[in-house]
């Protein structure tokens, strides 16, 4: 039939069935272990050091028992696994908990296994020590060695009592000049806190703002500008970071070698410092322990060791504390605004002091007749 249409033939077998179904879509592949225990610590908000720290021991253990999976293994294997640490590698007590806590992770979040013998683990137990504590000439001393940035970072972990990355973090909007006030946000145990804001450093800090500003403008001007925020998704572009912890930690141990000083002090001994010289002129416990952030008292009490020690020397009046006249050093305390003036420690006033009830109470204990 003329302009009929014909239908193309295809070669097949004679016993071959027509049979036409649709390709089954592959199963997506079960993430493994490690992003499974990365996935659970994110969703409990968990810090990205104690996530980087928890999957390092959980790999480490793994290998250790050569890349058996823990579901396999029991009681024993996470026994002989934490004391090969202690005994081999002469670890810490601390760090052979934190090994401990990232397996009972694994086992009672990740992996879903209320096992018995998980409570019969037993936690390696933790020595008391004294933090290393600077006098104030020391302090004064090491500040002087100091240059730039690390300086300023110096002079705020000393005077506010901040730890290196939380002054490493410090953003332009919770450093609030006109109440003599800063905001730590996220702090250890990601706990947002209130401390002061040396007098001193008030000039200096401001430059450095503008400093920063600029250079932030400039960014946006080329078509960046961006910054890292916490937890936000990754997007593959190139953000400015704060300065690394390391250079900072360099230069005070630089300082300290500079100086002489025959103590292992390092950024964490300016925070340390700050608390016992604090304790040393009679402030209140409890307002110490809410600027430092502790959770508990016990922890800001061991301050108290060094304060009672050094409470005969006559210390607690040496370098340049804020009170005039030979009767000044039984006077009662007046404040908690910590500023460095000059090159020697002052204590402020407490109007210039952030306020809080716990330093508000504390300011009328001191005024009531």
């Amino acid at each position: 039939m003329a302009g009929a249409r014909v239908s193309p033939t295809y070669p097949m077998a004679p016993d071959m069935p027509r049979v036409v179904a649709e390709a089954t879509p592959s199963s997506p592949t079960p993430p493994r272990l490690l992003d499974r225990v990365r996935y659970a610590m994110r969703a409990r908000h968990y810090s990205r050091r104690t996530e980087k720290s928890y999957v390092a021991w959980i790999r480490r253990y793994v290998l250790f028992h050569g890349k058996r999976h823990p579901a396999e293994m029991g009681a024993g294997e996470l026994t002989q696994y934490l004391s090969s640490p202690a005994v081999d590698g002469n670890v810490a007590a601390s760090t052979q908990n934190q090994a401990l806590s990232a397996l009972l992770f694994l086992y009672r979040e990740v992996l879903r296994q209320d096992l018995p013998w998980l409570d019969d683990v037993v936690r390696a137990k933790r020595p008391v020590r004294l933090p290393v504590v600077l006098t104030r000439d020391e302090v004064r001393a090491v500040i002087r060695q100091l240059r730039g940035t690390p300086r300023l970072m110096a002079i705020l972990m000393y005077g506010s009592g901040l730890r290196l990355l939380e002054c490493a973090r410090l953003r332009v909007k919770d450093v609030d000049f006109g109440r003599h006030q800063i905001v730590v946000r996220a702090g250890k145990g990601d706990k947002d806190r209130i401390t002061t804001l040396p007098t001193v450093v008030r000039a200096e800090l401001s430059r450095h703002l503008e400093t920063v500003k600029q250079q932030h403008d400039r960014d946006l001007r080329q078509g960046a500008g961006w910054v890292e925020l916490p937890w936000a998704r990754e997007t593959g572009q190139r953000r400015r970071h704060h300065l690394h912890e390391s250079v900072v930690q360099r230069a005070v141990k630089d300082a300290v070698r500079q100086t002489g000083i025959a103590k292992r002090a390092t950024c964490h001994t300016l925070r340390h410092s700050f608390a016992t010289h604090l304790l040393e002129d009679d402030r209140d416990i409890r307002t110490v322990q809410e600027l430092l952030g502790h959770r508990d008292v016990s922890t800001t009490q061991i301050r108290r060791l060094l304060d009672r020690a050094d409470s005969g020397s006559g210390h607690a009046q040496a370098c340049g504390v804020a009170m005039a006249g030979p009767a000044a050093a039984n006077a009662p305390p007046r404040g908690l605004g910590v500023a460095l003036a000059g090159d020697f420690i002052q204590l402020r006033p407490f109007s210039s002091a952030p306020r809080s009830p716990c330093l508000a109470a504390s300011a009328a204990r001191w005024a009531a007749p």
